[in-house]
């Protein structure tokens, strides 16, 4: 088994959404990487789940030394997207998972809906590729059991 993969809360539910598009070149190339493997069905692994910088947020332009710097308030934001999406899937912070685990999980306890709660604010959102995600995810999993 590989090495253990890092993903911040709200992560869990982006990887589902995903589209190619993002902050930057590098975060593009990082993130279709990350998602790639969590998309391959044949690829299981763990992830620790954290409410912090992740494997994605290094290759992120808005990335501190601490904290996001996207905008004001953007790191608090993306920290209680994390914390929500925590929540709901009844994750623990700092806590490894296997991958298929959480992907199961996610399909089972995240509807499309669910989104404007856990990611309101988000600037990916309004876009609706995060929605028609899960609801891929969601289906891929259902006809599968």
């Amino acid at each position: 088994m590989e090495e253990e993969k890092v993903l911040r809360g709200h992560h869990l539910l982006c990887v589902h959404g995903f589209r190619g598009r993002g902050y930057s070149p590098t975060f593009v190339e990082r993130m279709t990487e990350i998602v790639g493997k969590v998309r391959n069905d044949h690829d299981d692994f763990m992830i620790k789940t954290v409410a912090a910088f992740d494997d994605a947020c290094m290759a992120c332009p808005h990335r501190g030394n601490t904290k996001c710097e996207a905008s004001a308030g953007s790191n608090e934001h993306v920290l209680s997207m994390d914390e929500k999406v925590l929540s709901h899937l009844g994750l623990e912070k700092e806590k490894t998972y296997l991958k298929s685990h959480l992907v199961a999980l996610t399909a089972s306890k995240v509807t499309p809906d669910d989104l404007d709660y856990l990611c309101k604010g988000c600037s990916w959102l309004p876009y609706g590729v995060c929605k028609e995600g899960i609801e891929e995810l969601r289906k891929k999993i259902n006809d599968f059991y």
